[in-house]
């Protein structure tokens, strides 16, 4: 029998998994883990996979082509796609990191047996959702791809600067979605990486200042590596996880929990106090 750990004898989806970053991590990882592996990305994978199609997640119909090009059971989804915000717009941010996001998830739950799992990446910038899900529930409640859209277009302040909001919107989503999905048997997570050394960066510098970046790395003193967030996010997936389900994953190196108990504090200056 297959090691809980394994991904032996499962077929994966991963958006996001070309070029570098966290979901190429992902999908070289997972090809050690023995995964049969199937990429959603507009760039070449890192490895050798089953299938590499390039497609825009924004445009729904595509995406829905992809996946039945896939066919079959689908054991996992890993979503792995995003845009930092700055330099796009709000609303592409919001419609690929979260709309996107959601419409893959729902179409690949329907290839999915007993046991199926869906991962998504959500982000430290999020963690304003705890007081915010009152404002995310009419998103997240949408139904379909082009309701969701609408949704976003008539609500520009909400989805304002566009990473955040969209980062917020996952771990709503991924809390509310868990218990429907439950009924089928499948499970559904999000980690929500700090800091971490992927294409995104420099777009992120720019956008709020190295300074303030780095304030939070202040647990661990460093930025995290793509593949520390791969682990977690197939750890999720996993069977080794069967019992694990509607959980935002915080994989920041400990600042969250730092700030929270007063061990740091941060001053918008960028500057941070260990206490």
């Amino acid at each position: 029998m297959a090691s809980k750990w394994s991904y032996e004898g499962m077929r994966v989806v991963v958006s996001g998994g070309g070029g570098a970053g966290m979901g190429a991590a992902t999908v070289t990882e997972l090809a050690n883990l023995g995964a049969e592996i199937h990429v959603l990305d507009l760039k070449d994978p890192p490895v050798d996979v089953a299938s590499h199609q390039s497609v825009d997640l924004k445009d729904p119909d595509a995406t829905a082509v992809a996946v039945e090009k896939i066919g079959g059971t689908v054991h996992a989804l890993f979503n792995c796609a995003g845009l930092p915000g700055p330099p796009f717009s709000d609303l592409d941010t919001m419609i690929l990191n979260f709309v996107a996001m959601r419409h893959l998830a729902e179409l690949c739950a329907d290839h999915m047996t007993e046991g199926g799992a869906i991962a998504s990446i959500s982000s430290t910038a999020g963690t304003g959702y705890l007081a915010n899900i009152a404002k995310w529930m009419p998103l997240v409640t949408t139904q379909g791809f082009a309701a969701a859209k609408t949704w976003c277009e008539e609500h520009p302040a909400d989805i304002a600067t566009g990473y955040s909001p969209s980062k917020e919107a996952i771990i709503v989503w991924t809390m509310y979605a868990a218990m429907g999905l439950a009924k089928r048997d499948i499970r559904v997570n999000c980690i929500s990486p700090g800091p971490t050394d992927t294409p995104m960066m420099p777009a992120f510098e720019d956008f709020a200042g190295k300074a303030m970046i780095d304030t939070f790395t202040a647990g661990l003193g460093r930025r995290s590596t793509p593949e520390e967030q791969a682990y977690p996010l197939i750890f999720l997936n996993s069977r080794a996880a069967s019992y694990v389900s509607g959980e935002n994953f915080i994989t920041d190196g400990g600042t969250l929990g730092a700030i929270m108990t007063g061990n740091v504090t941060l001053s918008f200056d960028g500057e941070t106090n260990l206490g």
